[in-house]
């Protein structure tokens, strides 16, 4: 079930709002009578799978080779 606050007392109810939020509610915020935004939960990230993308990334082929001298000294 959703809670709805209005924007002018959110200051004041903002740990509220978080815990309701946390607990896996809804916040409505109110401007008036007028819904301006919600506040849910944050889900958490999928964990990231290696070897999704085979190939999607080549290095060049100078990847290995010694970088100029100008780049560590800067330009002259």
């Amino acid at each position: 079930m959703a809670t709805a606050i209005d924007i002018r007392e959110l200051p004041a109810r903002l740990e509220e709002a978080l815990a309701l939020a946390s607990a896996g509610g809804e916040v409505i915020l109110l401007q008036g009578s007028t819904p301006r935004a919600r506040l849910v939960p944050l889900a958490p990230a999928p964990p990231r799978v290696a070897g999704l993308h085979p190939g999607a990334l080549q290095p060049a082929p100078d990847f290995d080779a010694p970088l100029p001298e100008d780049f560590w000294a800067g330009p002259s």
